[in-house]
């Protein structure tokens, strides 16, 4: 007969807590393999609570952003444990390789940006509500995008959404890479307090000086974890369903299509699910949570890590029913899931690329940006083909947002568009008159950089890329 954890032996050791043995034999091993419950390794040692085993698949570089089959991840299950060492050490891990992932995925990207054909596009965003006071002053932005080899300019006048309240400011932001992404420099320029902000740094020394020690969390922040209910959200992509809109009588119905700035689109409406997982629903007022069309409570109670006694030959044989049992503290969850229905304009006659030109500039500017945090969420989804000329997504508490890319430019290069100042054809077979302005990217009078140095004194603004006019 076989031995329980015959076809699992890493997991058998962590059930078992025999860390000394687990350390031996995780050389040359995936850390990250998971058992038949859809637990890696380390999920598993946190859920029963062994902080020894923990501690030696960390030490081999166990994956802490993994989520298990329920889509905990390692922290919320730490958390759920009441150790305060076990969260301390878990939360110091994850931001360490958060960070690491972070520093070490902007040479990729500017790589990716850099490799992309030059372009100029304009995102309109409009704010919509069901709320007729609200809808009233929902505002609308239009944010001009410059892309130049490994160099981005992002113009915007909308800042963010908080306390339900708008953040407005006329700000640029300027990208700038060296084309094989050994340094990094972001210049924020506030035109409304005429202030130059530079920031630059060696990716390579930023990831040198980077130590597990530096990420070491503050004790009220591991106090505020164990103290406050855990919140998972999740955005259901397996039942997202791509809607086939149709127009026309009878035999003569034909897919709907409607002109989106000169180009023909297909609407197409999406409808998927999204799954806010509080254990308090007295915390749902987050901008996603406002109305669900269902709910579904569950309560389990119990003292340990393993409260139903499940045995190792049972939890390991993926054929056993374990009828609702599990390992673990137990918890007392509210799934509350709200269907959400967006929806698409996709053109295949659009000029750019989604996931060469556009994607890769929209990552960038999540990092920063609330609202292109949530529309990055969503372009990630496979979508049908062309390109999304027209988005409306719901957004934020009672808004959707509607975003239309507009006023498309095809010239490659900084060359390219010099050449065309005379109304050249460019790339989109569409005419635009260029004029490159040489003397000054950004000629503000008596700008201020926040590092003391005036506007003058800093390196030519006007190096980063040309800023062309439209005239079409």
């Amino acid at each position: 007969m076989s031995s329980p954890g015959g076809a699992f032996p890493l997991h058998a050791l962590v059930w078992n807590n025999d860390h000394r043995r687990l350390d031996q034999e995780l050389h040359g091993q995936d850390v990250d393999q998971r058992d038949p419950r859809g637990r890696t390794l380390l999920h598993l040692a946190v859920s029963l609570g062994y902080i020894e085993s923990a501690k030696v698949l960390l030490q081999h570089k166990a994956d802490v952003t993994k989520e298990n089959a329920q889509g905990w991840t390692v922290l919320h299950e730490a958390v759920s444990t009441g150790d305060p060492e076990m969260v301390q050490m878990i939360l110091q891990h994850r931001d360490y390789q958060q960070t690491s992932r972070t520093l070490g995925g902007v040479p990729e990207l500017l790589q990716k940006i850099n490799e992309t054909p030059d372009f100029y596009v304009e995102m309109k965003w409009e704010f919509t509500s069901w709320v007729p006071l609200v809808s009233r002053v929902c505002p609308s932005d239009v944010c001009r995008i410059w892309k130049s080899g490994a160099k981005l300019r992002v113009d915007i006048t909308l800042l963010g959404f908080e306390n339900m309240s708008w953040e407005r400011g006329r700000r640029s932001l300027i990208f700038k890479g060296e084309d094989t992404g050994g340094w990094a420099e972001l210049i924020e320029i506030n035109h409304d307090d005429k202030f130059v902000t530079t920031e630059r740094f060696e990716i390579s020394q930023h990831m040198k000086r980077l130590t597990l020690g530096s990420m070491t969390p503050k004790r009220k922040d591991v106090e505020r974890r164990l103290t406050s209910p855990i919140i998972n959200t999740c955005l259901d992509t397996k039942n997202i369903a791509f809607e086939r809109t149709t127009t026309g009588f009878w035999v003569w119905r034909t897919e709907k299509a409607e002109g989106v700035n000169g180009y023909e689109a297909k609407v197409k409406p999406v409808t998927f699910l999204y799954q806010p997982l509080p254990i308090n629903s007295m915390l749902l007022q987050s901008f996603f949570c406002l109305s669900f069309q269902s709910t579904v409570k569950t309560t389990e109670y119990a003292a340990s890590n393993n409260p139903t006694a499940i045995t190792l030959e049972e939890y390991l044989d993926p054929n056993f029913d374990l009828k609702g049992r599990d390992i673990g503290r137990p918890k007392e969850v509210t799934i509350r899931t709200q269907k959400f229905k967006a929806t698409l304009w996709m053109s295949e006659e659009f000029p750019l690329s989604l996931m060469e030109q556009v994607t890769p500039i929209i990552d960038l500017m999540a990092r920063t940006s609330a609202h292109f945090a949530r529309l990055k969420d969503f372009i990630t989804l496979e979508f049908p083909p062309g390109f999304p000329v027209k988005i409306e997504i719901p957004l934020f508490h009672v808004l959707n947002a509607r975003i239309t890319f507009e006023n498309v430019n095809g010239c490659r290069t900084a060359e390219k568009t010099s050449q065309m100042a005379g109304g050249a054809q460019c790339d989109s077979g569409k005419e635009w008159k260029c004029a490159v302005i040489t003397s000054s990217y950004i000629s503000v009078s008596g700008v201020h950089s926040r590092d003391g140095l005036t506007a003058e004194n800093q390196t030519q603004v006007s190096n980063v890329l040309p800023l062309c006019l439209f005239d079409t």
